[in-house]
């Protein structure tokens, strides 16, 4: 899964800051997700999260999308949240 978000300036010569969270399985049967978040064209920063049950991790992917949201960043793009995200 993975969910691309970015702000919306009302200034023209400012640049967007984004956030990309991706939910990825592992090999193991493991899920981790990153979150990455910068402004477009500079310095990001990378976390990521690891855990054991694919519930946990989709509750973490919402919580983490939903608190962007809620700070006006806008979704852009999303992939693999068909049945998952409904907004």
């Amino acid at each position: 899964m993975r969910i691309y978000m970015q702000t919306v300036s009302d200034v023209a010569s400012e640049a967007p800051r984004y956030v990309q969270i991706v939910l990825e399985q592992d090999l193991l049967g493991g899920w981790t997700l990153y979150r990455e978040s910068g402004v477009q064209g500079g310095k990001a920063t990378l976390k990521r999260d690891v855990y054991l049950e694919r519930d946990a991790a989709l509750a973490a992917f919402a919580k983490a999308r939903d608190a962007q949201i809620k700070r006006g960043f806008k979704v852009m793009f999303s992939q693999g949240l068909e049945s998952e995200h409904g907004r």
